[in-house]
């Protein structure tokens, strides 16, 4: 069989010690990938689209990874359209810096963040919402046992491939299990000593919607990392908080990091309610985060 005549597009659903599932146009395919990837040090992700060669037998080799939009290092997945971060109003309770520390790698990536705000059963979401929607992020309320919110997020994963993330506890897999019949993700219970969740998702799959789209649940807050601290800076930060971009560019001091300075818009607007305190708060923590990791104070110290 002519090696160029076998060669399909695909999608990659998951890989697991070593072999890749690659849906093609004439189904899933298990394939191996070449050496070379290993040699250069990179690896497959579920989401790549790749190339591959099918072999008489049936099975493939993945040959070559197409260039990838974004992608997220723990959990490793590519290619990602929305990231749907759960957080939960209580057991465990919201952390807004983790939140902000998310958004902001979801806004550097090109990834859609969505806020959904679950266990409004157990308590009200106001306080939480109000927050992200007046910062331009889209907030949706649900209730996995009342079926609350979840026929709005679902209208949203047609087409798309979007990753559910959050701290352990929030009820990710419980959610995903409200919204499709047949998927059975385990869950787990909260650990009344620790106050949080016992982390119930084991590996990376694409999971086909029957009306089109891919989800995939992932791990907790603690494991989730973006590559992106070659793209954002302190000076490109302010632009992963939508709610600030109105105000860029009319500080008194070209140079204004909008943390504290006399005469910045931000903290004006702060100071007037335009702008969440908390969220503002968040933005001050990371901007020194990210000064403190130069290389010449590291150095220093």
């Amino acid at each position: 069989m002519n090696r160029m005549e076998a060669t399909q597009e695909g999608l990659v659903r998951k890989g697991i010690d070593g072999f890749y599932y690659v849906e093609t146009q004439n189904g899933v395919l298990e394939c191996r990938a070449r050496g070379i990837f290993r040699r250069i040090g990179v690896t497959p992700l579920a989401g790549d689209h790749v190339k591959v060669c099918v072999s008489p037998g049936g099975t493939g080799s993945l040959e070559e990874i197409l260039p990838r939009r974004n992608f997220l290092v723990r959990p490793p997945v590519a290619n990602i359209d929305r990231l749907v971060i759960v957080v939960s109003t209580c057991e465990p309770s919201p952390n807004s810096l983790l939140i902000d520390r998310t958004i902001v790698g979801a806004e550097a990536a090109g990834i859609e963040p969505i806020l959904v705000i679950s266990k409004i059963d157990l308590r009200r979401p106001d306080a939480l919402s109000d927050v992200y929607s007046g910062a331009g992020i889209r907030v949706i309320c649900v209730s996995s046992p009342r079926g609350e919110g979840t026929g709005e997020l679902k209208k949203l994963l047609p087409g798309k491939i979007t990753a559910f993330t959050g701290n352990t506890g929030v009820g990710k897999s419980t959610l995903l299990n409200s919204m499709f019949s047949g998927l059975d993700l385990p869950t787990g219970e909260i650990s009344r000593k620790l106050g949080r969740g016992r982390h119930t998702t084991r590996q990376v799959e694409l999971l086909k919607l029957s009306d089109g789209g891919y989800v995939v649940d992932t791990p907790g807050f603690s494991s989730l990392d973006t590559q992106f601290s070659g793209v954002v800076t302190p000076e490109k930060l302010p632009l992963c908080f939508r709610e600030f971009r109105p105000y860029l560019g009319r500080c008194r001091f070209s140079s204004c990091s909008h943390t504290c300075e006399a005469g910045c818009a931000i903290v004006e607007a702060v100071r007037e309610g335009k702008i969440s305190r908390r969220r503002h708060e968040s933005y001050v923590e990371i901007y020194r985060e990210m000064k403190e990791r130069k290389p010449w104070q590291k150095k220093s110290v």
